[in-house]
């Protein structure tokens, strides 16, 4: 867009990289990025800092944007008397993780956009989330605000900083820990508990509307069915599954998941589409597969997989963020269609089928929520699963047309595409392809996951060996948080076993070093979210609460148990044993907030197993061999191939020198438990010992 385009000159957001900060770059608000430049002008000026935190595809900071920061009046306060500051959560997740924390502690709630008022020492004195411009219904608006806080920052400064004080305190009180003893199975069973008495047993999934896929609940809810043998938590899977994909939030057209159901029976979604919740939602329809082989999961993992490799892939490899729920400042409108549109594109017979089985009403099938009338758009929905209302012939024809449709809204003007490149999102992409690759067998998934590894290792890894946390337009910038670690690490550790090559795991070995080295918590164990390299904000801060997606600790405790087991390496294990002490006290109030902290734990108590195959990979036995191992769903095992071509992996694991086949032929070894097995060649004796639960 040129210059005349805009109303306003542009601030100086217009030289930064973030979509998000792009949006605001043209707002006659003054903004600064965060940095030294602001911080100074505030404290030369003595005016407090408006901080406002938010995402390039949150519909309400749009929201908040067209009703306040394109408004003169609204702009010439902040001008006046503040210094304001943009944040793009999703580039400094360190920032809005704290000054969260604090709009939670002050309020109660938490959300984006996130607004924060704060001295220029950083301090906040005042936090919320959205507000109008002017107050409606009970809510403030920002004019009322912003007014306040300027007649109290003038007039009783000491109330302030008194304000100031105490929400430290209570920040810093957050932080502190101690080491406590656990036990793995009162943490399984309540969190199990827990569980059960929020699932809806009518719709699936958990709690009322909104309601979000929590797939790191389904994850863990089949480790407990694998566990304990108790077929409800995996009833409870497969009724989320089954509804989420029969649901609006499905995007039956064009593949993949939005956000979260803004209704309980996963009908009208919030429209944005996030990497991280495509890379989750594959593993849980992937390892549901595993565990049930029925075949419509695995081929919802693979629709989901189709879309991130269609729409939301570099060309030179890496995965892009998101995409924005609004398009022509509506929100859902690429998605969403009436029946004239329906019947002009197909013909009679056609349109009458599809909108049938599809759920179209002519008044549209939503309410919207301003009005709570019918919208007259509908979003397409199945009201029963396919193989209900049609057979393979049909199957193929509404194939048929979904294509056609999918044609046609490709011609609309589509919602913005967040096009940075996120280490941490692409390792949890990048862990779903190579695990769907070594189940499904399939070799595109295998390639998808290695190029991005390797366009994280080429533009996101610094000429000192550390993380760097975002990637666009070729500028590759801010130090890697512990997620951008232990996510990339969980990828690689998954591309060893997807690929055999021994490169992923030296990485992941070497990565897994500095984490221990920067973000290890010495005096109590645990890892630090920010490195020792990184900005000092308020607090230091551990975080262990999986929400949309795992907590780094959580997918660290898994790295940990994989590699020291690999590595036969008791030192990690101890770490993995620290770190699960230093958060059990928070773990064991709340356990079912922690399930991605439980999956983990399920691997480290066992039963679990240290697979190692020798044989050449290119001989198909061997290849039979592992494709059985694939096949079985078993979360808690490593494994490792011994080439017999290729013995790179004596170099890094010095006790498979003693690991040969027998008879010439393919040979696995098992270990459960730590107690070995008679190796064998025999595929059906192998499978024996790895499916039998007892020993």
């Amino acid at each position: 867009m040129n210059n005349e385009d805009h109303k306003f000159s542009p601030n100086n957001l217009i030289a930064e990289k973030s979509p998000y900060l792009l949006q605001h770059a043209y707002n006659p608000v003054k903004w600064f990025a965060w940095g030294e430049k602001a911080f100074n002008k505030a404290k030369v000026e003595d005016k407090p800092i408006f901080l406002s935190i938010g995402y390039a595809t949150c519909h309400w900071c749009h929201v908040m944007e067209r009703e306040s920061f394109e408004d003169e009046e609204v702009a010439k306060l902040l001008n006046d008397s503040f210094v304001s500051i943009k944040v793009d959560r999703e580039e400094r997740p360190d920032i809005d993780s704290i000054y969260m924390k604090v709009c939670q502690m002050i309020t109660q709630r938490g959300g984006w956009p996130l607004t924060i008022i704060m001295t220029p020492d950083k301090k906040p004195f005042f936090a919320g989330t959205y507000f109008p411009k002017y107050g409606r219904g009970g809510m403030p608006g920002i004019m009322d605000v912003l007014s306040q806080v300027v007649k109290v920052w003038t007039e009783n400064r000491n109330e302030i900083l008194s304000s100031t004080k105490e929400i430290l305190s209570h920040l810093e009180e957050s932080v502190v820990s101690k080491l406590s003893s656990y036990d793995t199975d009162d943490l399984f069973n309540n969190a199990f508990t827990m569980l059960s008495s929020q699932f809806d047993r009518r719709k699936g999934g958990f709690g009322s509307a909104p309601k979000f896929p929590s797939t790191h609940r389904l994850l863990y809810l089949l480790r407990y069915w694998k566990r304990y043998s108790d077929n409800n938590a995996l009833e409870m899977v497969e009724k989320t599954l089954s509804e989420m994909r029969l649901g609006g939030m499905y995007d039956h057209i064009g593949f993949g998941f939005h956000r979260y159901s803004t209704d309980e029976n996963w009908m009208v979604p919030h429209f944005e589409k996030m990497l991280y919740d495509q890379a989750m939602i594959t593993l849980a329809y992937t390892e549901t597969y595993q565990a049930t082989k029925d075949i419509k999961y695995k081929k919802t993992a693979e629709e989901i997989i189709s879309y991130v490799l269609r729409d939301m892939t570099h060309p030179e490899g890496g995965f892009f963020s998101a995409e924005d729920a609004d398009s022509e400042g509506v929100e859902g409108k690429f998605y969403t269609w009436t029946k004239e549109e329906i019947t002009t594109i197909l013909d009679k017979e056609d349109a009458e089928l599809y909108m049938k089985i599809y759920g179209f009403e002519d008044k549209g099938n939503f309410l919207e929520e301003a009005t709570r009338e019918k919208s007259g758009v509908n979003i397409p929905f199945l009201q029963q699963s396919l193989e209900n209302v049609s057979n393979k012939k049909n199957n193929e024809r509404l194939e048929h047309l979904r294509t056609i449709l999918f044609n046609v809204r490709e011609k609309r003007v589509h919602p913005l595409k967040d096009d940075k490149i996120l280490t941490d999102w692409n390792g949890l992409m990048i862990a779903a392809l190579a695990k769907s690759a070594r189940i499904f067998n399939n070799m595109e998934y295998l390639a998808a996951a290695e190029k991005s590894a390797q366009f994280i290792l080429e533009n996101l890894k610094s000429a000192d060996g550390n993380l760097l946390h975002r990637y666009r337009e070729g500028e590759s910038v801010i130090n890697g948080n512990l997620d951008d670690y232990a996510f990339f690490i969980w990828g690689l550790l998954e591309l060893y076993e997807a690929s055999f090559k021994t490169k992923y795991l030296e990485y992941a070995i070497e990565l897994n070093r500095i984490i221990l080295e920067k973000f290890w918590d010495n005096e109590v164990g645990g890892f630090f979210f920010t490195s020792t390299d990184s900005e000092n904000l308020l607090i230091r801060e551990k975080q262990i609460y999986d929400g949309a997606i795992p907590s780094g600790n959580s997918v660290a405790l898994l790295n940990l148990v994989k590699l020291g087991r690999i590595l036969s390496d008791p030192k990690l294990e101890e770490k993995a044993d620290i770190l699960m002490q230093n958060f059990a006290t928070e773990v064991k109030r709340i356990p079912y907030a922690y399930t991605s902290l439980l999956s983990a734990l399920d691997f480290f108590k066992g039963p679990s197993f240290e697979i190692v195959v020798v044989g050449d990979r290119t001989a198909e036995t061997t290849k039979k061999m592992i494709g059985s191992i694939n096949s079985e769903y078993i979360p808690n095992k490593i494994v490792i191939l011994k080439d017999t071509k290729d013995e790179e992996i004596i170099k890094i694991i010095d006790i498979l020198r003693n690991y040969n086949q027998i008879n010439e032929q393919p040979t696995v070894y098992i270990c459960k438990n730590f107690v070995c097995k008679q190796p064998t060649n025999d595929i059906t004796k192998m499978l024996e010992m790895l499916i039998t639960i007892e020993d």
